[in-house]
């Protein structure tokens, strides 16, 4: 095999036989899960079996970096979250990091949070298919401060866990689909331009088209796609029974894996008109939309999707990656904008809506900016008195009227001050506050626990030493600046820290 990883340029500098397989200290390992985290660097001796380091070497993931250090090859983890099924059986889970030391009440806690987003997320895909996330959730987060689980599952166990709790009060049902057919006899709506044009020299043919009772719809095919896909993760004698009802059902093929999205649109609007009750139709479309959200990951550029013909890998392996940066990102984003509009109707969002910021001298656009997240006031509210007719009619007319009050950049990185800021975010900043006119402009990170409080960042003008500059100008000025923020996301509750949010409609 000719490959460009220089781990095979080595002719394999360490050698299988002569490893000893421990638990790292930076790792936990239980049942069939080997937890890491995000920016650790494993090596050989981090596996119980050397095999599947080899594996990950080979598969050159874009999630891992490949380093030779200090006389052994080294796979450092990048920015992303998920799972991947080694050939052991054994599943490499990834979690996030955030300041944290590694030890099991970490991993449970981390579990546990990231188990809230990515229910969020889920939903987030399957609702609008846009990259922004919703607040519905599987139940598995709640604002509300609960008592952690002794034992929060793993990510591919909780996948699991999910996936299977919805098939189980779902059954392949039958639809009705049109069929077309080049048969011997005349049954259903002859096609008139396709028998002309493929049965001239064959009269005795017909093309035919009929509707037929099938199993095979598009919500059918694409949670069998998807339960097919888990099938890894589960024991056989599971796999075999859970398989049984959906024999007759056929999976999704590449080309439709290509337009997953599209298929699931479809599918969305087939099983909108199957005669199910209210409760089990809601069942079947959480089930539909959570089978979505995991093929839809197949596709990611993160290395999902092993190439079967490359070595040591004789089948598809289950390899489920998340990029954190956005992530985060999509998660805060909605639940800030929540945060809003729970407080008033006129904060509405617009996500990552890009704008022309700087222009030449013709008119064209030269640079183009895109808040992760804007906050727009209209000034509907801002009627005092809502019983006087004029009023209410100017209230139509301004509708759409208003100003941009909030400008919201969401980052995952760890700030443990202020001072940490970087400068390409401060300047960041302030061109949003620039660009925008806002009065509020915010920087949001995460953070484990409510400590952790906004902090308002002062900017500072320089005047040089004009003395005709009046100290009125100066805080005639000042008063114009934006508020700038550093504002800490808690990431147990899925909200913002401190008291900035009752105070919205005073910004």
């Amino acid at each position: 095999m000719i490959t460009n990883n220089p781990y095979y340029t080595k002719q394999h500098a360490i050698r299988a036989n002569s490893r000893q397989t421990r638990i790292p200290n930076s790792s936990v390992a239980t049942m069939n899960v080997i937890t890491v985290f995000e920016h650790q660097r494993l090596t050989v001796h981090d596996f119980l079996h050397a095999s599947d380091f080899d594996w990950l070497m080979v598969q050159e993931f874009a999630v891992f970096t490949i380093k030779r250090k200090q006389g052994q090859w080294q796979l450092k983890v990048g920015h992303y979250i998920g799972i991947i099924l080694l050939p052991s059986g054994i599943t490499l889970e990834i979690l996030p990091k955030l300041n944290q030391s590694t030890q099991s009440n970490d991993i449970v806690q981390t579990r546990h949070w990231v188990q809230g987003m990515l229910s969020d997320l889920i939903h987030l895909d399957t609702r609008n298919n846009r990259k922004l996330p919703n607040t519905k959730n599987f139940g598995q987060f709640s604002p509300q401060s609960t008592p952690l689980a002794l034992k929060v599952l793993p990510i591919s166990d909780w996948l699991i866990e999910q996936f299977l709790q919805r098939l189980m009060d779902y059954q392949p049902t039958k639809h009705y689909q049109a069929q077309i057919e080049n048969q011997a006899s005349l049954q259903g709506r002859l096609l008139i331009k396709e028998q002309l044009r493929h049965n001239s020299m064959q009269p005795h043919k017909f093309i035919c088209e009929s509707s037929v009772l099938s199993h095979d719809m598009l919500a059918n095919r694409l949670i069998k796609s998807a339960l097919v896909y888990l099938m890894p993760l589960l024991p056989q004698f599971i796999s075999s029974k859970l398989l049984q009802p959906w024999q007759q059902v056929s999976t999704l093929n590449n080309c439709e894996m290509q337009q997953i999205a599209v298929i699931y649109a479809q599918a969305k609007r087939q099983l909108d008109v199957q005669p199910l009750q209210k409760q089990k139709l809601h069942a079947a479309q959480q089930l539909v939309d959570l089978a979505y959200w995991l093929l839809k990951q197949t596709t990611a550029a993160t290395g999902n999707g092993i190439d079967p013909n490359r070595q040591n890998c004789s089948q598809l392996r289950l390899c489920l990656l998340i990029d954190m940066n956005q992530a985060f990102e999509q998660w805060a984003s909605q639940r800030i904008a929540s945060m809003f509009q729970q407080i008033s109707s006129s904060y509405r969002p617009f996500y990552q809506t890009q704008s022309v910021w700087l222009n030449d001298a013709e008119g064209l656009a030269c640079l183009s900016i895109r808040p992760d997240l804007l906050i727009f006031k209209t000034v509907s509210d801002d009627c005092q008195n809502q019983n006087d007719i004029a009023s209410h009619q100017t209230k139509a007319k301004n509708k759409t009227k208003g100003h941009y009050s909030h400008v919201i950049d969401i980052k995952w990185k760890y700030l443990p001050h202020a001072a940490a800021i970087s400068a390409s975010d401060a300047y960041q900043l302030t061109s949003y506050a620039q660009a925008y006119l806002a009065g509020q402009i915010w920087l949001v990170y995460p953070v484990l626990g409510s400590d952790r409080q906004p902090v308002a960042l002062k900017q500072q003008t320089h005047y040089g030493s004009n003395d005709s500059v009046s100290s009125d100008n100066i805080k005639n000025n000042e008063s114009a600046d934006a508020h700038l923020w550093l504002m800490p996301f808690d990431v147990l509750t899925g909200t913002l820290n401190g008291e900035v949010l009752p105070h919205l409609d005073k910004a």
